[in-house]
């Protein structure tokens, strides 16, 4: 599993840190792993050019010693001052010792094109707002670099939120994002992670608390949570899901929810809903009901809304259930706010970014920028776990604490019916037992796993992520 924590409690763990080590010990650490890293991307260090943007803080000090490293090793190395006043002492000595040389920013960007690697030590993990102007034109040149260059960023693109994820402003775009002690939210949360490139983790030895601001399911954490049928298991045991979706207009809708529930282990499929005969053509074993969900028989979980239409009733009378419910599309429009406060059994919630953007009332833009801050408001404010889709999946409970992310979403997966398949899949995890936060961390994680193997670089359709379940759950299990 992978973990991020917030700025004040890295900042925390890093004094506690230098008060028992020899004075400068943990930044000689840091610039240890980013020269490390550095030389990687380089490959053949000697003879090859580098060029630093150093700014102010400790951050343009792991720069600065890292350049250090690399001249001794035979690089060119050059940093740029963004404010020479200010810069790391230590850093600047050291470099100059092992033969790099310095500069201000006049000319700094045909320096910048020549290079081989830019390594990015503008602003570190306090950066707010965006790079401030005298910045900008540097980071502009860094991107243009790119086209023969790689661009390391130190702890994070400098110009994006470490908190947060958003970006409020100019930013760097880096390759490679060499990030030191733990990762920070912005780097698993779009669009800062878009900036940041791939990213590698540095251990310098910080003690952090047990609870994390964020955490990344892998393989072996989902292994842990799939139901797995015992010896003892029939189809009862293994979980009844109810789908409650699809309308005259929307059948298709039905039929992947449906399809996504199967995939995802349910020992059985409750479907109510005017698209019966389409469900039953694809999947006979469902078990349909035109009698809406009072009748449908017994479930250990149901899932509304997918392709609903304006069926308010149906969504009102899953709802009135005491068993766990997954709200989804056309459900989260027609249910009341105060009915789903106002449940006992869990309820999770599966909107994408529109749809969170009109149950807060705010601009789609605005949720898409700020995906932290919207997913963690939705679940307090409905009192339900609340999946928010997108670039970033993230998954809040409405207590607060730690937020999911998950890792393997996919561009692909951004085809009609894609959610729908998801809600079915997550709604089965439901019925299986697991609490809302776990059904959706796994059903998220086997959804984007699936869209890979459905795509795998080529258009494929909601259909394909289904039948690509089967394939990702075993990619899961056998690790």
């Amino acid at each position: 599993m992978r973990t991020a924590y917030n700025v004040e409690t890295v900042r925390t763990a890093e004094r506690e840190l230098m008060a028992r080590l020899p004075e400068g010990a943990l930044m000689q650490r840091a610039a240890a792993g980013l020269a490390a890293a550095c030389a990687d991307v380089l490959g053949r260090v000697y003879g090859s050019r580098v060029v630093l943007l150093v700014g102010s803080g400790d951050n343009g000090g792991d720069a600065l010693y890292a350049g250090a490293r690399l001249a001794r090793r035979g690089a060119g190395v050059s940093a740029v001052l963004l404010t020479p006043e200010r810069a790391h002492g230590g850093g600047l000595a050291a470099l100059r010792r092992a033969g790099g040389r310095t500069t201000g920013t006049d000319g700094a960007e045909a320096l910048i094109e020549r290079a081989d690697l830019v390594v990015d030590g503008i602003v570190g993990i306090g950066g707010k707002g965006g790079l401030r102007p005298e910045a900008v034109p540097l980071a502009e040149a860094a991107a243009r670099a790119r086209a023969r260059a790689a661009v390391v960023a130190v702890d994070l693109p400098s110009g994006v939120d470490a908190d947060t994820g958003e970006v409020r402003g100019a930013a760097v775009r880096a390759d490679l994002t060499v990030t030191f002690g733990t990762h920070k939210p912005g780097l698993l949360i779009d669009p800062a992670r878009e900036y940041a490139g791939s990213v590698r983790l540095v251990d310098i030895g910080l003690s952090l608390p047990e609870e994390p601001e964020l955490e990344a399911l892998q393989h072996a954490d989902v292994a842990r949570l799939l139901p797995v049928p015992a010896a003892e298991s029939d189809k009862y045991r293994r979980g009844v899901v109810g789908i409650a979706a699809g309308s005259s207009r929307y059948p298709g809708a039905a039929v992947l929810a449906v399809a996504g529930a199967l995939r995802g282990g349910a020992g059985a499929v409750r479907y109510v809903g005017p698209a019966g005969q389409a469900v039953i053509a694809c999947f006979p074993e469902t078990l349909v009901s035109d009698g809406g969900p009072r009748r449908a028989g017994r479930v250990q979980a149901w899932v509304v809304g997918p392709g609903a239409g304006d069926d308010a009733a149906t969504v009102a009378e899953v709802l009135a259930t005491d068993v766990p419910v997954l709200i989804d599309a056309d459900g989260l429009r027609l249910a009341e706010a105060s009915a789903v406060r106002g449940r006992r059994a869990p309820t999770l919630m599966t909107p994408h970014a529109g749809e969170a953007a009109a149950l807060l009332g705010v601009e789609r833009g605005e949720v898409e920028a700020g995906r932290l801050a919207a997913v963690r408001e939705l679940a307090g404010r409905y009192g339900a776990t609340v999946l928010l889709k997108g670039s970033t999946t993230l998954i809040a409970s409405s207590g607060g604490g730690v937020v999911r992310v998950n890792p393997t979403g996919t561009s692909w997966l951004a085809t009609a019916g894609s959610g729908d398949v998801l809600s079915g899949l997550a709604g089965s995890l439901l019925a299986a037992g697991l609490s809302a936060v776990d059904a959706a961390s796994a059903g998220a994680y086997l959804h984007g796993l699936a869209g890979r193997f459905a795509a795998d670089g080529a258009p494929m359709g909601a259909h394909d992520v289904a039948e690509g379940i089967a394939g990702a759950w075993r990619s899961v299990v056998r690790g």
